[in-house]
């Protein structure tokens, strides 16, 4: 059993998975989405008195922020107990454009050391990368309406046209940062 958990689950387990959590959540009547718990947490923390955007009766998302702490700890399981030793399946041609960027031991793991290590993220090309990408998510999750997997799997799930809209323009600033960005930084 523990030989089948550690292994990645293939689409078609997954997604019926998903397709009845996301069911779950349409039929109590409630929405899914991680940026909506910074909201929370800023209003638990007395943001409502500074801003109106944070006055609202943050006790109904308790459940969400049950979600995170979740996530967090099925995370911290997968990578530490549940994870394999196997390397990241790249093709040629990502492991070139990879190397040409200045990266190193390329498919060695899933988070490169040029971008999630300490001393990449203290470094100042690190931290500016940092604020200034996490200013970026936060306006643009607020902007539209919510974060990527607020729209991508809770918005398509209930078929509204503005998610379907935002996550085109994710999709479309995510190519962009691969291709035009990333390069001018590393």
């Amino acid at each position: 059993m523990i030989e089948y958990i550690s292994k990645s689950w293939p689409w078609y387990e997954a997604g019926p998975i998903l397709s009845i959590v996301m069911f779950l959540l349409v039929y109590f009547g409630k929405n899914f989405g991680m940026s909506a718990n910074l909201r929370t947490m800023c209003s638990i923390g007395g943001a409502g008195k500074v801003n109106d955007f944070f006055n609202f009766e943050w006790k109904a998302q308790r459940w969400n922020l049950l979600f995170v702490v979740g996530a967090i700890l099925g995370g911290f399981l997968a990578s530490n107990y549940l994870g394999s030793d196997q390397t990241v399946e790249l093709s040629e041609s990502t492991v070139a454009s990879l190397s040409e960027l200045g990266f190193e031991n390329i498919g060695s793991d899933y988070l490169p050391a040029e971008l999630f290590s300490w001393e990449s993220a203290l470094s100042i090309k690190g931290l500016l990368i940092l604020v200034v990408g996490g200013i970026l998510v936060g306006f643009g999750s607020r902007y539209a309406g919510g974060c990527t997997s607020g729209h991508a799997i809770s918005g398509l799930s209930n078929l509204q046209l503005p998610s379907l809209i935002a996550v085109v323009g994710f999709f479309i600033g995510g190519l962009i940062m691969s291709f035009f960005i990333l390069p001018l930084l590393f």
